[in-house]
Order: C-alpha cells, then structure tokens, then sequence
C-alpha cells in the first residue's frame, strides 16, 4: 500500500493511512506519505474508512481485503452508506470469487 499511497499522494490526492496497531506493531507504519491514523482493532479501521472516504476501490490482497470488501458491500445493502465501490481486477485476480457472488440481473 505504501505504492498507492505514493502515487495517490504524487498525483495530488490527500492520503491517510488507517492502520491498527497490532499490524502497526510489525514495521508496517510509516509507509503511508501524507497522515497515518493507528487505530486499536480492524473493526474501528474499517468505521474509519467509512467516515473518512468518498469512495472504496479493493485491490488485489488477501483475507484482510477479502473481509473488507465483504463489510463494505454488506452496509451498503443495509444502507449505512451510498459510497461507490469497486474492484480493481488486476490480471483476472477477483473473477472467480465475482463468478461466485454475480448471479444474472443481481447487483452486489
């Protein structure tokens, strides 16, 4: 993420990175250019997210992700939020679990 936050933050954009401390703890903090917020679980990561973002894009990565996607997806069903989202499918990455979850006529 230190990659994207980089580019994000040479092309402009302002950058915050939400980190809980647990992973904080394992050299992964300061990797983020611009303002980096610890936070004490993944749970309150995710709220901070919610409340600081205009929008979600996942890119490829692993359970962590995974469980993001899905959270952010479920409060917009619920209506919690009406932000957009997105996958960023790099080489195919996302297309089976999009074959699993994309039935016809049936938006996630």
């Amino acid at each position: 993420m230190g990659c994207v936050s980089l580019g994000a933050h040479v092309g402009g954009s302002q950058v915050l990175g939400i980190i809980p401390r647990a992973i904080a703890e394992g050299n992964f903090a300061g990797k983020t250019i611009w303002e980096e917020l610890k936070v004490p679980t993944m749970q309150d990561r995710i709220w901070k997210m919610l409340d600081n973002s205009n929008a979600f894009i996942a890119l490829p990565g692993g359970i962590g992700t995974l469980v993001e996607i899905f959270q952010i997806a479920s409060w917009a069903q619920l209506n919690i939020h009406h932000k957009a989202k997105g996958l960023l499918n790099v080489d195919g990455f996302f297309n089976k679990l999009l074959s699993f979850l994309i039935k016809p006529g049936k938006k996630i």
